[in-house]
């Protein structure tokens, strides 16, 4: 009986043996990979896919690395709740301006786009629009057929039954850009939630299609809301061609609304009052 446990005593401590010197020799763990788990800690854990990332492990891993990751593909989910907020901010040594991060998704269609034809395929977005650049007048318009409202995780997209064109509930919408990636048709833009007036054509004058143009209530590039702002928040996109608002410039004037012979610029409901 001795023999066999002096075997297996003398098993033990040379096992014990190697694991030291084994833990000595192989490289400890990177300290940004121990910083990712941590940072993994004070997420959502739900892989959305929202920030841009596969995964909030791999969300992690870029945040580990360079913590400016947070502003460039925000989690929103993070963003709405203090506990995991502040749990981020302790781990990356840095106060986080939700006032600039805070977004909403609006549809930068103002509908009622003439149908072309009659559309029986297949009841999606993407599909229509690889037949003829979709069934509407205007190639660049929302097709109203709600591949948006799948995959919207606040449910705050739905179809209005007067314009055609999906509509997003500011107040449920809470800025993941989920819908944006959706959209095939680049319809749907992300703007700061304090935004207090959005532009609702998507039409480029820049890539006309032969046979297509812009529907009779989009944007006739009058420039008429950029000679008005006395802010200079609006200027002209000559790429575009289309106008663009600087926000930070604006001062709620509303110049801008009030001169658009179309009615396309309007107050924006989502703006905090």
């Amino acid at each position: 009986m001795l023999y066999p446990i002096l075997i297996l005593t003398g098993i033990g401590i040379l096992c014990g043996v190697l694991i030291i010197i084994v833990s000595r020799v192989l490289p400890k763990e990177p300290e940004s990979l121990k910083k990712a788990e941590e940072l993994n800690e004070s997420l959502p854990g739900m892989n959305c896919g929202a920030c841009g990332y596969p995964g909030c492990f791999s969300y992690a891993q870029a945040l580990s690395k360079d913590k400016k990751v947070f502003y460039s593909n925000t989690c929103t989910t993070v963003l709405q709740d203090e506990k995991m907020l502040s749990g981020i901010e302790k781990l990356l040594n840095f106060k986080v301006d939700k006032n600039a991060l805070n977004m909403k998704a609006v549809v930068s269609c103002s509908g009622n786009c003439e149908n072309l034809g009659t559309y029986s395929g297949v009841s999606s977005c993407k599909s229509a629009t690889k037949v003829l650049r979709g069934f509407k007048r205007c190639p660049y318009s929302c097709l109203g057929l709600g591949d948006c409202i799948q995959t919207c995780p606040q449910n705050a997209i739905s179809i209005d039954i007067h314009s055609n064109i999906a509509v997003i509930d500011p107040v449920k919408c809470n800025g993941c850009g989920l819908c944006v990636r959706q959209c095939p048709r680049n319809v749907i833009k992300l703007v700061p939630a304090n935004s207090k007036v959005v532009f609702l054509c998507n039409y480029q004058d820049i890539r006309d299609i032969p046979g297509r143009e812009k529907c009779a209530s989009g944007c006739i590039r009058c420039r008429k809301c950029v000679k008005v702002c006395p802010s200079e928040a609006v200027t002209w996109n000559k790429d575009k061609s289309t106008p663009e608002f600087d926000y930070t410039k604006c001062t709620n004037c509303m110049e801008c609304v009030a001169a658009c012979p179309q009615k396309i610029i309007r107050e924006f409901s989502g703006a905090k009052k």
